[in-house]
């Protein structure tokens, strides 16, 4: 088969690599890719949100299969136009992906089939915004509604810090579009844990827990990112409470978009809390989260086509998918500055000299000979352990040769809880 993956990222170069290892793959490309995938696939220069062109370049070269990786692309409809075109392609149709595109969308159906999540309230006028904070009082929650990069959530401790999140939303258009309308929600406690589900618009298998952590800082500080690291499985993701997910928020929210006309197909994130009353949904994602891709595919024991062939044909049902008894632990090496200003071109040294993990390109290039910084998150270093201890020594200690000017990492990931 001639598969091509959309994106460019650590959670595309995961899933690259765990299609280079299925025996049905003959030829792999990626759109746009990096110097890591490069290593792996046929990097090609479509960006990925250029619907129209990736939709031209497949069918041109006669992909068998697309497997559309970031959230963009997906809320833009890619997709459909694949389809359209006769391409099989692995996501959600613009019309589900809209659970992730929107959260006024994705709170109003959790109000609407009981699915529990925080009290919340959505607002498109500023002045109603604010007043309804200083009602509500602090702790806050403020989310702009669309796509953010990962970053449009503030969980404001003050009243003061949740206006000023509202008013870069709203006035300033820190987000553009996607912050003209704000969700505001109660600020929930307890343990955050991940779980990832494919998916088939009917079926669901979930994938083991993982847990990512947002903040740029140890001790779980500074602005949010779009994940410093991620661990697989988390200690607080118990049977008793992984079968209560599943009958209380996974297999209720498969049921409302198939009620919705919406059948969800690809892979759906539950962002979760486990509150003192019970898993509650943060939000929801329309795709593989990313660090949390990197740590899970690491454990993945079964030919990732084959899932994701099930997940288009509705057959995932008939399908056993396995997965490695060991822990596994994702440890991102970050551009200084980011998640705000930082410089690219930075040399990138010590990847040769990694043992004992995989490391997955996120924001690189090659120039002259050399790989160098291309974003905000470098590289994800992702190891395998016996416990999830020996997973967590074993990324940080194969991250040691690594070094670029500026680098940045949490020294606390899988113990920041």
């Amino acid at each position: 088969m001639r598969v091509l993956v959309v994106g460019s990222g650590g959670r595309e170069h995961a899933i690259v690599w765990a299609l280079s290892k299925s025996p049905r793959v003959t030829e792999l490309f990626c759109a746009p890719g990096n110097a890591g995938i490069a290593q792996l696939a046929t990097c090609v220069p479509v960006k990925a949100t250029d619907v129209d062109a990736m939709v031209a370049w497949a069918k041109e070269n006669k992909m068998d299969f697309v497997m559309v990786a970031p959230d963009d692309p997906l809320a833009l409809g890619m997709v459909d136009a694949l389809e359209k075109a006769g391409i099989p392609a692995f996501g959600p149709r613009k019309n589900a992906a809209v659970i992730e595109a929107s959260k006024a969308f994705s709170k109003e159906l959790m109000r609407k089939y009981h699915i529990p999540t925080a009290k919340y309230a959505t607002f498109t006028d500023m002045d109603a915004a604010i007043q309804y904070i200083h009602e509500q009082g602090a702790p806050i929650v403020v989310k702009a509604d669309g796509l953010a990069l990962g970053k449009g959530v503030t969980v404001a401790a003050t009243e003061d810090e949740a206006v000023e999140a509202v008013r870069e939303m709203m006035a300033d258009n820190k987000f553009g579009a996607s912050g003209s309308t704000v969700v505001i929600e109660e600020c929930m406690t307890g343990p955050e844990v991940t779980v990832l589900c494919f998916a088939d618009g009917e079926h669901i298998a979930p994938m083991p827990s993982s847990q990512d952590h947002k903040r740029a800082f140890d001790g779980n500080q500074g602005p949010n990112t779009g994940g410093m690291g991620a661990i697989s499985p988390t200690p607080y993701y118990t049977p008793e409470i992984a079968q209560k997910c599943v009958t209380e928020i996974f297999e209720p929210t498969m049921a409302a978009m198939k009620a919705e006309g919406r059948p969800f197909q690809g892979v759906i994130y539950f962002g979760l809390m486990l509150t003192p009353e019970g898993p509650k949904v943060v939000e929801y994602n329309a795709r593989f989260g990313d660090p949390e891709c990197q740590a899970l595919l690491m454990r993945l024991d079964t030919d990732l086509m084959d899932i994701l062939e099930a997940c288009v044909n509705g057959t995932l049902d008939r399908l056993d998918i396995h997965w490695k008894q060991e822990a596994s632990c994702c440890l991102v090496l970050a551009s200084g500055g980011y998640p705000v200003a930082y410089e690219k071109g930075k040399v990138i040294t010590g990847l040769d000299a990694v043992e004992n993990a995989i490391v997955f390109h996120a924001g690189t290039a090659a120039k002259n000979g050399a790989i160098v910084t291309n974003g905000g998150r470098g590289v994800g270093v992702t190891a395998l352990g016996k416990t999830l201890e020996d997973a967590i020594q074993n990324a940080y200690a194969a991250a040691k040769p690594i070094h670029f000017d500026g680098m940045h990492f949490r020294t606390d990931i899988g113990h920041a809880f």
